[in-house]
């Protein structure tokens, strides 16, 4: 069995995600977890260089470097806080799974952006780094995204769920993998997921979140809104297909209040995915991500797709953690020289390798 350390720092921008997994690659056992929130000034940082990288696709700024130490930083003190909580030491660890900081992903033009100094990060802690896992694919014309599906088709096949089954994670975008009747799976970005809520609620409050989805509850959904971009034509795109984060503006909200705000892009993320759901014919739904939390998500995704959500928990795994023990899984199949992105998930023609490895 390896023994990895898997991190996730979604799109959400909320902090880095520390989890540990032991695997063969047949079985995987949940180990425990750790978060490290990102400050006020850190997540500023790191939200201009994504405006920065969206706009001008310019890795070599002074911000976006900024931008990267943090990254990277944090991911060094999240990990010696996890190490040291858990009374583990550098060589207990097999390999590390650093995904890094997503600040620009555009698979059409072939260009995917994460920020991390992997090699840094290696002498730092005394590991080796797994790292650098969409490049690969969006270079061979693929979506780059999402990359998990593997890891959730495991889990799903482990429970024994009644299929076809999904798990829908809600980070800043929402993905979801489906694992049919046959065995088979078919993943992709559903919409929005987080991001833009979150968005809206910085720009109008102290919060950097709705907890809960407390002040969408009190709001009203603006329905026209919310049908008209519904009517992009990301929506009606086949997948494999992939966003994003700001592939759609909260600018038209600014008349709402912040309430109704909050309501209609919730509505937003939720009508996205049941629609992305829609063709399949669930007979179970699981979620993860921070949008699980969010109870009138939870509710308005039951009311769209008529199926209940189900906390991915119950498949054995935290789910506020799903997504850095997927990027553990992920490093062991880096190491073992196995696919990590597929046809039916991401688009490229065959299974396909990926990722990197800086040793200490």
């Amino acid at each position: 069995m390896k023994r990895i350390i898997g991190t996730m720092s979604g799109t959400s921008l909320d902090g880095v995600d520390v989890a540990v997994l032991d695997t063969d690659m047949e079985s995987v056992v949940a180990g425990p977890t750790y978060f490290r929130k990102y400050s006020k000034s850190e997540r500023e940082i790191i939200a201009r260089a994504v405006q920065l990288c969206g706009s001008a696709n310019e890795v070599n700024l002074p911000e976006v470097k900024e931008a990267e130490k943090i990254v990277t930083q944090a991911h060094a003190e999240a990990i010696a806080t996890f190490l040291e909580e858990n009374e583990l030491k550098a060589e207990d660890i097999d390999l590390v799974a650093f995904h890094g900081q997503t600040l620009h992903h555009a698979p059409a033009d072939r260009v995917t952006i994460q920020v991390g100094e992997a090699k840094s990060l290696a002498k730092e802690l005394d590991v080796s780094i797994v790292h650098d896992f969409r490049s690969a694919d969006v270079a061979a014309g693929g979506e780059g995204a999402p990359l998990v599906p593997i890891f959730h088709k495991l889990l799903l096949e482990k429970a024994n769920a009644t299929l076809p089954a999904a798990i829908v994670n809600i980070g800043g975008v929402a993905n979801v993998t489906i694992l049919k009747d046959d065995g088979s799976m078919v993943a992709f970005d559903t919409g929005p997921g987080n991001a833009l809520i979150n968005d809206w609620i910085a720009s109008r409050t102290s919060k950097s979140q709705d907890d809960w989805g407390r002040i969408a509850g009190e709001g009203t959904v603006k329905d026209i809104l919310v049908n008209q971009w519904l009517s992009d034509e990301y929506f009606a795109k086949k997948p494999p297909k992939s966003l994003d984060r700001d592939a759609f503006s909260i600018d038209p909200l600014d008349r709402f209040s912040l309430a109704d705000g909050s309501a209609t892009l919730t509505a937003f993320s939720a009508r996205s995915i049941a629609l992305g759901l829609e063709p399949y014919n669930l007979k179970a739904l699981y979620v993860t991500g921070g949008g699980a939390h969010n109870r009138t998500m939870m509710r308005m995704l039951e009311e769209a797709c008529g199926l209940k959500p189900m906390p991915v928990d119950e498949l054995g795994f935290d789910g506020d953690y799903l997504e850095a023990y997927a990027f553990a899984y992920l490093a062991a199949r880096v190491e073992q020289g196995l696919p990590i992105t597929f046809p039916q998930t991401t688009g490229v023609e065959e299974p396909l390798k990926g990722g990197e490895i800086s040793n200490p």
